[in-house]
């Protein structure tokens, strides 16, 4: 799409150029600017590493290394050629080698960016901790997934085709065109994410994890242990543990005990045990709404990670609650333990089922 330049007696139509042609380098040049940034092409990440190659493979080097509001990491690669090259293929190689990395090694990564440009007054440990918004670490909630973002001048049709092909996979791959303009010797740059295009990246995304699911249904052979339950004279029996725990909830909410008071014997998942929304609303409502909520905090709201579709929501006066639905490593016994303590009265009991 061209780029016209509104002057005072004409419209001027811009001349496209390339970054080559701009003298504009890959790394010393664009890489550069954006690792200063990074809003640019991946709003709300924090770079916290550039050229990072922790491998064998010393010869492989992810461009600019982030995280987001959402703990997950984010491998960003850039060209400045007209076809995008193997971007992709690239990407996905780094986005597998770092998907393992845990909070602790994602902290010694950014320690050593902020030496490298200078920073020496960040500490790194707390300053990564802000920008999730985490008072302490959670390594059940960082980097459970990995981003993909790749910037271009352009991509050609093979780099297109299979960036769609890996979203229908269920992968959270976009593409960033960066289309460069003459001005008079000035270089303006046009910035349109192309993959997913923004106006129906949510969707994308939901019908992608509708279709992972649907995956995982048919080829999940894991033995994973259920649970029998008794909260007063109510018993459920062969429960996941998530189903567990948030039965429990909702016979705490039914015994009139306020669901802030009960999410605030989560344990470590406390804070985020609990999502709730203004007003008496069903599950489309309930995500709208979430979804605005997290997005003014610069976040993200992710419906997978909670009860919150239409009859496992629960009303109370005028507000919406939904209760987590991840609880995995030890924070689904702290919790259970902790929420049999503090309410004895609803004589809270689970065992393992005899039969899973």
């Amino acid at each position: 799409m061209p780029v016209y330049e509104f002057a005072s007696d004409e419209i001027r139509r811009l001349d496209h150029t390339t970054f080559s042609s701009a003298q504009m380098q890959e790394r010393r040049d664009l890489q550069r600017l954006l690792r200063a940034n990074i809003g640019v092409i991946a709003a709300g990440t924090l770079v916290i590493a550039e050229e990072f190659g922790h491998w064998d493979d010393s010869r492989r080097r992810i461009d600019l290394l982030g995280i987001d509001k959402d703990a997950k990491l984010v491998v960003i690669e850039l060209k400045r050629t007209e076809d995008g090259g193997h971007i992709e293929l690239q990407a996905i190689r780094y986005a597998a080698m770092i998907s393992t990395m845990t909070f602790d090694q994602a902290v010694g990564v950014y320690e050593t960016y902020l030496e490298q440009i200078g920073q020496l007054d960040v500490d790194a440990r707390t300053g990564m901790l802000e920008f999730l918004g985490w008072e302490e670490p959670d390594e059940d909630a960082f980097g459970q997934d990995v981003r993909i973002v790749l910037a271009s001048a352009e991509f050609s049709r093979e780099v297109t085709t299979s960036v769609l092909w890996l979203i229908d996979r269920g992968i959270d791959i976009r593409c960033v065109r960066l289309q460069p303009y003459d001005l008079g010797g000035r270089v303006l740059v046009d910035v349109q994410q192309i993959i997913p295009l923004p106006e129906v990246a949510e969707y994308q995304v939901r019908v992608a994890e509708k279709k992972r699911k649907e995956r995982e249904a048919r080829t999940d052979t894991r033995d994973w242990t259920s649970y029998d339950l008794s909260v007063g004279t109510a018993t459920f029996t062969g429960l996941r543990k998530r189903h567990v725990i948030y039965q429990v909830f909702r016979a705490l909410v039914a015994r009139g005990i306020d669901p802030e008071t009960i999410a605030a014997q989560c344990g470590a998942r406390a804070s985020r045990a609990l999502m709730s929304v203004e007003g008496n609303v069903d599950g489309e409502g309930f995500y709208e709404l979430a979804r605005q909520a997290r997005l003014e905090e610069g976040k993200t709201f992710d419906p997978k990670r909670y009860f919150s579709d239409e009859g496992e929501l629960v009303h109370l006066g005028e507000r919406t609650y939904a209760f987590s639905s991840q609880w995995g490593g030890d924070a689904w016994l702290q919790a259970m333990n902790r929420l049999k303590d503090a309410f004895p009265e609803a004589d809270i009991r689970f065992n393992p089922a005899l039969a899973t």
